[in-house]
């Protein structure tokens, strides 16, 4: 089994050979790259995450497999939420920011029908499952590399 890093290098590896598509465990499932910093360390780190578009705006969630604590790239957006996502072949510059109330709910219950997993990680975590919206601020670069 490789390391969690291993693994995530693997599947960005595999997106970026194939213009944002992925086989395995994530076939057919829409991924993005979410590019951030550290909060603590000022380094740059590259997530992939299965998102849900929301009318233009992309919508992850800091579930982290339903563990006791919210993933590290989700501290690193409340400490610095511009960043830049890949999607497909393209690198866009967004916004993030956290969903509360009735559009948390919205969001999450849409991602949980889609994907079972979903449900799955908010009945294993006492916590409240952050939903994050990444809002697009500047223009799509098709093909640039991030």
């Amino acid at each position: 089994m490789p390391s969690p890093a291993d693994f995530n290098a693997q599947i960005i590896e595999e997106f970026r050979a194939n213009a944002g598509r992925v086989g395995g465990m994530f076939e057919g499932m829409p991924l993005l790259l979410l590019h951030h910093i550290g909060a603590r360390s000022g380094e740059s780190r590259v997530n992939p995450l299965a998102y849900q578009d929301d009318d233009g705006r992309f919508v992850v969630f800091a579930s982290k497999a339903g563990a006791p604590t919210n993933p590290d790239w989700y501290h690193n957006l409340k400490a610095q939420p511009n960043v830049k996502i890949e999607v497909g072949s393209g690198t866009i510059e967004v916004l993030a920011s956290e969903a509360s109330g009735e559009e948390r709910e919205r969001l999450y219950r849409t991602q949980a029908e889609r994907v079972p997993q979903f449900a799955e990680y908010e009945q294993k975590t006492e916590r409240v499952i952050p939903v994050i919206i990444l809002t697009p601020t500047g223009a799509t670069a098709p093909g640039e590399s991030a």
